[in-house]
């Protein structure tokens, strides 16, 4: 079964609410694509007016500048992750159960409750693994978290730290495992695809040697004496 979800992002990643107007929605949907597409670098208004079948003017009504745009697409990425966990773990008591849950979101193998017309999750989740640490990585990057731009990554954490703390509370380190896992999964898969020699499953015809590793970095920290 399909669920409707209405995510409510910070207002200070917009000038304008796109999720309020058919061209706002269109715009994070072409967005989306074309950042996919190719990649965040050679992305401009300019040519998402083109494709969105409007003007740049309009898309600055919408967002200051394409960095903006780029965080607000990931920090939704990362506000739906932690829907997914909730949901998913809701009515789960096993801590060993929720991170098997855990490692299957995070490297986008968890069935998806959800549905947005105008968001193509997969294609999103392929920015996140490519282009979501560009979101944070910046001289401003102090500012945007004192505007709680990163609230939605932080609450992903906290929420997988505790299912860690939950299997063994002696555990010292649950918050920087938890930004480990997310982000080393990403990397594995960024260079399983463009730099095979950086990790053990370039040649891999699917995720499953990624998977055991993601678990085995977990258990061996979490069962460490």
């Amino acid at each position: 079964m399909d669920l409707q979800l209405q995510i409510k992002m910070n207002a200070k990643l917009f000038l304008r609410d796109p999720e309020q107007s058919v061209l706002g929605r269109s715009i994070i949907e072409k967005s989306i694509y074309l950042i996919n597409k190719m990649g965040f670098e050679d992305f401009t208004f300019k040519k998402l007016a083109v494709e969105a079948g409007t003007t740049e003017a309009s898309i600055y009504r919408y967002f200051e500048n394409k960095h903006r745009l780029l965080t607000y697409i990931i920090v939704w990425f990362w506000t739906w992750l932690e829907y997914q966990l909730v949901y998913h773990t809701n009515n789960v008591t096993n801590p060993k159960e929720k991170i098997r849950i855990i490692v299957q979101l995070v490297t986008f193998h968890l069935k998806d409750e959800f549905t947005f017309k105008h968001i193509d999750k997969y294609q999103l989740y392929q920015i996140a693994v490519t282009e979501g640490s560009k979101s944070y990585l910046t001289k401003h990057v102090r500012q945007d978290n004192k505007d709680q731009l990163f609230k939605p990554y932080k609450d992903l954490c906290g929420r997988i730290a505790a299912v860690f703390e939950e299997y063994n509370p002696k555990y010292k380190y649950p918050r920087s495992l938890s930004s480990t896992l997310l982000e080393m999964a990403h990397y594995q898969f960024f260079f399983k695809e463009h730099l095979p020699s950086l990790t053990d499953f370039g040649n891999d015809a699917d995720d499953k040697g990624v998977i055991l590793f993601l678990e085995q970095l977990i258990y061996s920290s979490l069962n460490a004496k």
